[in-house]
């Protein structure tokens, strides 16, 4: 395959540069416009900031777009979602095997453990350098537990704690953040029911796991149609 790789100069990017060449492929070089003509797909782990661009462009071109950035505004997502009309996009909270995983199981567990019953809690921690919170894979969690129960997540959806809060409101989603040190992720969901707690947890120890999961979420859209996918489709975890 001919893979383009945005943001090559990042941490994130030099891996993907590593792992697409390590399984064989090759490397389509120039500018935006020429990695979406020129490539069979496309990795972006850059900024939330540069997607409305990466959208229209990518969406003009005949790359898969393989994405992996967090914190899109639903402005952004809605680009994502027109690009999709034109091209294979694979976008995903976390490109590694063990979240998506995760976020199967905490959907099928949410489904199980009512929010009447069960308070949904997430808790994050990553590296003192990470600029948003909760991060990408917290708020995929948190969307798997409001997929499962039939719930909108955003009204369900509580950020953070401070101050005189008053008791929690039964069905809530909360998240807590934590930053520090070099730690590449650590993501835990607790159900915690009165009589009994039920908790899922994932760590990441090298950052690389993202990239081996971006390049086979890139050998498995080859050939796909146009339309918005997720690493569970390639994990082949939907059902």
């Amino acid at each position: 395959m001919r893979i383009g790789v945005l943001g090559r100069t990042g941490r994130m990017g030099r891996l993907l540069i590593e792992e697409a060449t390590a399984a064989g492929h090759s490397l389509t070089e120039g500018d935006l416009a020429t990695l979406a003509r020129d490539s069979d797909a496309v990795m972006d782990f850059t900024h939330a900031s540069a997607v409305p661009a990466h959208a229209v462009a990518l969406g003009d071109g005949r790359a898969a777009w393989i994405l992996g950035t967090s914190s899109l505004s639903p402005a952004d997502e809605a680009l994502v979602q027109a690009a999709a009309a034109h091209i294979a996009v694979v976008m995903a909270p976390s490109f590694s095997t063990g979240i998506t995983l995760l976020l199967a199981l905490a959907e099928r567990a949410a489904a199980a453990l009512p929010g009447d019953q069960y308070d949904a809690e997430i808790v994050e921690m990553h590296h003192r350098d990470k600029v948003d919170a909760p991060s990408g894979t917290a708020i995929g969690l948190g969307r798997a537990v409001a997929a499962g129960r039939g719930v909108l997540f955003e009204p369900a959806a509580i950020r953070g704690r401070d101050g005189f809060t008053g008791p929690r409101p039964a069905g809530g989603i909360g998240f807590a953040a934590l930053r520090g040190g070099s730690v590449v992720g650590e993501h835990t969901l607790v159900f915690a029911g009165m009589d009994e707690h039920v908790t899922l947890r994932h760590e990441a120890f090298d950052r690389r796991v993202f990239a081996t999961g971006a390049v086979r979420a890139a050998e498995w859209v080859q050939g796909r149609p146009p339309g918005l996918y997720s690493m569970r489709d390639v994990l082949g975890l939907m059902a």
